[in-house]
């Protein structure tokens, strides 16, 4: 791991690959289940312009049961450590367990992405004492249960106000660096997504690095236009997007390759907008 270095600072948008290695996530559970498979698909979207690969071991798909410790373990491990080795660009580990999480910044990783937003007792100090960085994520109860309320005043205040009150809390934790996701699709109407992504300056304004990650998810598919989970790339280049012309700094994404592509063009003209 690079003690010190900033991760989420860059003049470009930076891009996060999504690598599953479970039985059910929503869009590729099961794909990815040896850690060779795993290895190549990272190695394959750090080609593809990755700048960070981010692993996951328990799907948080809504209604998602959770996995035991030793299971996400296993699952991710072998990955982290095939990818530190080999990738040569950082890697982060998605989990809402200190203990998996641990495992994995000994092993190399540099950020822990918590779905939990540092809810866990012992996530802080566990990133903090490991120099790692952190991605704070709002989301109301768990996986299995984050859609049974999605009543809000005012999402965006609402969300707001959480993610710099957790944000606050990995600062005085001693995290140095950390960066917010309003949590796309964890907790939401499709409305309330959509609200969220033009709203998303607001989010920013406390000064943290915006990271929004709407690949594939269901809110995409609620409108008239809307289409399987196969099919939905289209969908998440316009919320990619609209998500970075309205802030976010940082995209989480499966589809590396053509967002990528789209992410240089809305460089070269934010880059031209500033040349004015």
């Amino acid at each position: 791991m690079q003690h010190g270095r900033q991760f989420f600072r860059s003049s470009r948008t930076l891009l996060m690959g999504i690598l599953n290695v479970t039985p059910d996530s929503f869009s590729d559970g099961g794909r990815y289940r040896s850690a060779e498979a795993a290895v190549g698909r990272g190695l394959e979207m750090v080609r593809e312009g990755a700048d960070f690969i981010d692993v996951g071991g328990e799907s948080t798909r809504p209604g998602a049961a959770p996995v035991s410790e030793s299971v996400e373990t296993r699952r991710v491990l072998p990955v982290v450590e095939g990818l530190v080795k080999r990738a040569g660009v950082p890697v982060s580990i998605d989990t809402r367990k200190p203990a998996v999480a641990r495992r994995c910044l000994e092993a190399g990783a540099g950020i822990v992405n918590d779905v939990g937003g540092l809810r866990e007792p012992g996530m802080a100090e566990t990133a903090a004492d490991h120099g790692a960085a952190v991605v704070v994520m709002h989301m109301r109860g768990t996986p299995s249960t984050m859609q049974s309320d999605t009543s809000y005043a005012d999402v965006v205040s609402e969300v707001t106000r959480y993610l710099e009150r957790q944000a606050g809390l990995a600062r005085r934790a001693g995290i140095r660096e950390v960066a917010v996701d309003p949590g796309l699709g964890f907790g939401k109407t499709a409305q309330q997504n959509f609200r969220l992504l033009a709203g998303l300056r607001g989010i920013g304004e406390a000064g943290y690095p915006v990271l929004i990650g709407p690949s594939r998810k269901s809110f995409l598919g609620s409108l008239t236009s809307g289409l399987p989970v196969s099919e939905r790339l289209e969908g998440t280049l316009a919320a990619v997007a609209a998500g970075v012309m309205n802030g976010a700094q940082i995209v989480r994404v499966h589809d590396v390759g053509p967002c990528r592509r789209l992410l240089d063009v809305l460089d070269a003209v934010s880059e031209a907008a500033d040349a004015r």
